[in-house]
C-alpha cells in the first residue's frame, strides 16, 4: 500500500508516540510505502530540524537518509488548479495525484475538507491505522 504523510504526522511520527509512529513503523517494517516530491522531502527536513532543535537527542540524519533509499521520490507538476484552501497543502494532493498515491494521511482541516479530490483519500492517522493497518 502507497501512502502520503503530511509533514505533521510524519514529524510526529518521530518525536512522538501514537498513530503517526504506528504508522512509521509500518513504513519501516515495509508494511507501506511511503511516496514524497522534492517540496514534501524539502519541508520534512525544515519542520524536522526546528523541532530538533526542541528535541537534541533526536537525530534526524538516520531517518532522512532512510527515506531517500526507502521512500519512492516523484517529480510532481503544479496542479492547474489550487485544490485547497491553503496553497501550501496542494503539493501532497498533486503527489497523490501525479503517483497514483490513494491515501494521504493528515489532521490538516484543509486537506481533510478536499478528501475524494480526484479519488484521493483523506484520512487522519487513527482513522488511516484502524482501516488499513490493525
Amino acid at each position: 500500500m502507497r501512502v502520503i504523510l503530511d509533514t505533521n504526522v510524519f514529524v510526529s511520527g518521530i518525536f512522538f508516540t501514537g498513530p503517526p509512529h504506528q504508522i512509521l513503523k509500518a513504513w519501516r517494517d515495509g508494511k507501506l510505502k511511503l511516496v514524497l516530491s522534492v517540496e514534501i522531502l524539502e519541508e520534512y527536513q525544515r519542520a524536522g530540524a526546528a523541532l530538533a532543535e526542541q528535541f537534541p537527542m533526536i537525530d534526524l540524519k538516520p531517518i532522512l537518509e532512510f527515506i531517500m533509499v526507502h521512500a519512492e521520490i516523484v517529480t510532481v507538476p503544479p496542479l492547474p488548479e489550487p485544490a485547497c484552501v491553503d496553497p501550501d497543502d496542494d503539493k501532497f494532493i498533486a503527489c497523490a495525484v501525479t503517483s497514483n498515491t490513494r491515501f494521504i494521511v493528515s489532521g490538516d482541516k484543509h486537506l481533510l475538507q478536499i478528501s475524494g479530490y480526484q479519488g484521493v483519500q483523506v484520512l487522519k492517522p487513527r482513522q488511516f491505522f484502524d482501516q488499513c493497518l490493525a
